[in-house]
């Protein structure tokens, strides 16, 4: 995205794997939730795509794989894969991508250049489909062939200098495997990919297995050694987080990731024999990413959370201190922002002149603190009713009409100030009730409803809640993808990541100028402006984070000793004297 690759154009393999790594045995993963779909851009499904399909950022590309090969070293870099060479110009107008003969689906066709036209007039004319993939390709005039073996498009005047990467990392079907009607359905049937492993067996709901194909056509690839090494590779899902831990003690699932971890949980589960006995091993893994953004979403798309200052004063009263201390064993650092724990945050940061100009036609929106980097999230006193804040917060709402009727806080129609959290987990409820007692204390009303899998999916696709909980993963380049996130053009659109409902111009034009930026100074100072944006609305009331990653694994289960700048790569472990 800005300056030069960090790898030489002969490198042999990522610093983050071992191309000595043994190849074979199987791997067993554990996780939580559902599936009911193969379909890898299908949103439609009831409950979500089966993990490892495509696009999963910690199994990887299994079945399904892009044009080139992000590097989980790099901020935003890309690597040959599908296409042997890439071509672009200064202004970035067009995108021409070669790709590597060798390159074959895994029924033995080669991928050709039809395939990709095929694939991505699909999700170009599809709003059903991913929306950000027909958000990106909306930016493309022309898509065409370009000989000897490639495809180029070519970019109408809304496209930006990331396009050519987000189109990199599209996924390529074989031309015939969807139609205008099939691409947005969900499906069980067996895929023909062009990954590294074959859908071997499906048990919807339960697991998925993945075999090796033999015949992958780019394993000796610079961007493949040492990567992909396991013979089996099984998906067990579960409903329940308890279930799903037992069955790693038991040996049942190899690796247990903690990629929004508990600390409770992690310092008080691991008493078992067989982490005695060396059998088991607890990692600590550096993340050189901004922590997620873990986080209560207000939808703004509802009325009562329609005011931003309505905002503000029901997130200032969740006692994080008190949840700290109790819940997680003081473990947590509490998020402020949007882009915590790296240099992309504007906490503790004035904004600098690049900023300040971004800023200066919303400057009547952003408080001093906010503009000075003085700003944090409340500090409260840990008892769940620190009685300066709910002060503070009393006197806010008093401000926008509300007031006290009897013990029930109420609009100036009348009508009680209350809302619903919609929660999937017991982890997630427990930090709800936390919150919703000491709303109580100012007399807002607050329910916190339960729901399983298929139904959290179901309403949080459609937008059906008050306030949900949710992450959004930390990365080192935000760009187009945050329109899907914040972005007015999806706050409407179904399955869109847009949960708090932003619809706000203003936004719109950072993340535009976020995505034009050609150096790396002017990227930053756009990224901090637009995170002074964002917590100036109040959208969420962000929770916390833990700077590093944390994983448990049986012995057995091998890494490289080097790990990646945005944490744990899972594609390049192993299992100890595999043999194939």
């Amino acid at each position: 995205m800005q300056g030069e690759p960090k790898l030489a154009a002969d490198f042999d393999h990522f610093p983050y794997a071992d191309p000595s790594a043994p190849k074979g045995g199987r791997m067993v993963y554990g996780v939580f939730g559902d599936f009911d779909n193969l379909n890898p851009v299908s949103v439609r499904g009831a409950l979500t795509t089966a993990r490892g399909i495509f696009g999963d950022t910690e199994f990887g590309n299994l079945v399904y794989e892009p044009l080139m090969q992000r590097s989980a070293d790099e901020a935003f870099t890309l690597y040959p894969l599908i296409a042997k060479t890439v071509e672009t110009d200064d202004e970035r107008s067009f995108v021409e991508f070669q790709l590597d003969p060798a390159a074959r689906f895994s029924d033995g066709r080669p991928i050709r250049p039809e395939d990709v036209i095929a694939t991505t007039e699909l999700l170009k004319v599809q709003g059903s489909v991913r929306p950000q993939y027909s958000n990106w390709l909306s930016k493309v005039a022309r898509i065409e062939r370009a000989e000897p073996n490639g495809v180029r498009f070519t970019f109408n005047d809304k496209a930006d200098r990331e396009l050519p990467l987000l189109l990199a990392g599209l996924p390529v079907l074989p031309a015939d495997a969807f139609d205008a009607t099939t691409i947005a359905q969900t499906t069980i049937r067996t895929p023909v990919g062009s990954g590294p492993y074959l859908v071997d067996r499906v048990e919807p709901g339960q697991r998925i297995v993945y075999r090796r194909n033999p015949d992958y056509w780019a394993k000796d690839l610079p961007t493949k050694r040492g990567i992909d090494n396991h013979d089996e590779i099984v998906v067990e899902y579960y409903r329940d987080q308890n279930a799903q831990f037992e069955a790693f003690k038991k040996g049942l699932s190899s690796v247990y990731l903690y990629q929004q971890p508990n600390p409770r949980h992690w310092r008080t589960a691991y008493d078992f024999p067989a982490v005695a006995e060396g059998k088991v091993v607890k990692d600590v893994f550096p993340n050189g990413r901004p922590a997620n953004l873990n986080a209560f979403f207000f939808n703004a798309r509802r009325p009562v959370f329609a005011d931003p200052q309505v905002r503000r004063a029901l997130g200032m009263v969740f006692d994080f201190e008190w949840a700290n201390a109790n819940l997680f064993y003081d473990a947590y650092t509490r998020m402020s922002g949007y882009f915590d724990n790296s240099e992309l945050s504007s906490i503790g940061r004035p904004a600098d002149a690049i900023e300040r100009e971004l800023l200066a036609p919303y400057a009547a929106r952003i408080a001093p603190p906010i503009m000075d980097g003085s700003f944090r999230q409340p500090v409260a006193d840990g008892t769940g009713a620190d009685r300066a804040i709910l002060r503070v917060a009393f006197d806010l709402l008093q401000a926008r009409g509300y007031h006290l009727d009897g013990t029930r806080m109420v609009a100036p129609d009348g009508t009680p100030l209350g809302f619903e959290i919609l929660v999937q987990s017991g982890d997630q409820q427990r930090i709800s009730l936390a919150w919703a007692r000491t709303l109580s204390r100012i007399g807002v009303a607050v329910t916190v409803r339960q729901v399983d899998d298929a139904q959290y999916q179901k309403r949080k696709q459609s937008f059906d809640y008050d306030v949900l909980i949710s992450a959004f993963s930390g990365t080192l380049s935000p760009g187009a993808e945050q329109v899907n996130r914040w972005g007015s053009a999806a706050r409407d659109r179904p399955g869109s990541f847009n949960y708090a409902g932003v619809a706000d111009p203003a936004v719109d034009a950072l993340i535009a100028r976020m995505v034009a930026t050609r150096s790396r100074e002017e990227f930053v100072s756009a990224v901090r402006a637009y995170d002074r944006l964002l917590i100036s609305g109040f959208y969420v009331v962000p929770l916390y984070y833990v700077p590093e990653q944390w994983m448990a694994r049986w012995s057995d289960v091998r890494h490289p000793e080097v790990t990646p700048l945005t944490g744990f790569y899972l594609p390049a472990f192993w299992i100890a004297d595999a043999k194939s």
